[in-house]
């Protein structure tokens, strides 16, 4: 089975919820940026690193406004489920921007990264990397990627929504509506491309927002099953 999250933030808390120690051999959790584990390379951060590399079940996430991305950028890059990766250590994996992976018989693109908004009062080096920002090239790359697979994949995997998802959550919480070059993009890829499920982190909400987008942050929904995402959270909330 395939599950997806939300922004992890290096909680430790969350290794010890409920779902989460539900995932068994052969499943496959994707986390949707803001992984932060992998961030000041000390003895605990060591520890949690070597727990998800030698989990039964692989956790692979695409990186958001708030991961060491010169640490994971210097990791091994290797090819795994027909796409390239970053392989932290064992099954623990980050998923490269543009690329598509077939799993379990279903196709996810994905493509990680993000602006943050406090980019200004943050370190670069040391609680902000540069690289946050796709590049021209590799939006580039993304797009190509896609026009191969005939702009048609299962599933999208992002941390950033399209600009008009976002849009639309900023408003009905009342905040001022921040859009930048990335969610442009993810809205031109929605309008290009047909797929039948769209998984974001960043705004940190559980909700279902389109028929075909999907706000994560601390539910595990289980993804590659028939069943609609309104009746997931429910059964979710139920189990709480």
């Amino acid at each position: 089975m395939v599950y997806v999250t939300g922004d992890m933030h290096g909680d430790l808390e969350r290794l010890y919820d409920k779902e989460f120690r539900k995932l068994k051999k052969g499943d496959v959790l994707l986390v949707c940026g803001d992984f932060g584990y992998i961030f000041d390379s000390s003895k605990n951060e060591s520890q949690v690193i070597n727990f998800f590399a030698t989990r039964k079940f692989v956790t692979a996430f695409v990186e958001g406004t708030h991961d060491n991305l010169d640490k994971i950028n210097r990791c091994r890059t290797t090819v795994w489920k027909g796409g390239l990766v970053h392989r932290i250590k064992g099954n623990l994996l980050h998923l490269m921007r543009g690329q598509i992976f077939e799993i379990e018989g279903k196709r996810f693109f994905t493509f990680g990264g993000g602006e943050s908004i406090d980019k200004d009062m943050r370190l670069e080096k040391g609680n902000w990397w540069r690289a946050e920002e796709p590049t021209p090239a590799e939006m580039a790359e993304g797009a190509r990627t896609l026009d191969d697979a005939d702009c048609r994949v299962d599933y999208i995997i992002t941390h950033e929504p399209p600009s008009l998802v976002k849009s639309a959550m900023l408003l009905r919480r009342g905040d001022v509506d921040r859009v930048n070059k990335i969610n442009g993009y993810f809205e031109e890829i929605g309008r290009s491309c047909r797929f039948s499920h769209w998984y974001f982190g960043s705004l940190h909400e559980d909700r279902v927002i389109t028929q075909r987008h999907t706000c994560v942050f601390k539910k595990l929904l289980p993804i590659t099953q028939d069943k609609p995402q309104k009746q997931l959270f429910k059964n979710n909330k139920e189990d709480e």
